[in-house]
């Protein structure tokens, strides 16, 4: 079975600069993860931050584009993988080993099957 992680955390903890130290580091924490998912990583990657974000909203049918992600929270989405687990166990087993700068959260999410 496929499932999202959904990586959750306060951008702002990593400043402003993509060349910061805390950046650069966790992003060489990744890149060792995702090594180590070996087989079970089926995809993933980094987000940019919500600055650079544009929202699609429908409402009453009629489509808008909007800047930014509009949602007033303390994290925000900065990246995911995809994997391939057995089951849910296995995938939160994964999930757990998800790096974090500080606080944040890892939403695991089965994937719904589409035919071919």
């Amino acid at each position: 079975m496929y499932y999202a992680l959904l990586i959750y955390e306060d951008e702002a903890v990593y400043g402003e600069e993509r060349d910061s130290p805390l950046l650069q580091a966790m992003i060489a924490r990744h890149e060792a993860f995702a090594r180590d998912l070996g087989a079970a990583r089926v995809g993933g990657a980094g987000l940019t931050g919500v600055a650079s974000a544009t929202t699609v909203r429908t409402t009453g049918g009629i489509k808008t584009v909007h800047d930014g992600p509009f949602a007033e929270t303390k994290e925000q989405l900065g990246g995911f993988y995809l994997i391939e687990a057995p089951d849910l166990e296995a995938a939160l087993a994964i999930a757990r080993q998800v790096p974090l700068a500080a606080n944040g959260a890892v939403e695991v999410r089965p994937l719904i099957e589409m035919p071919g």
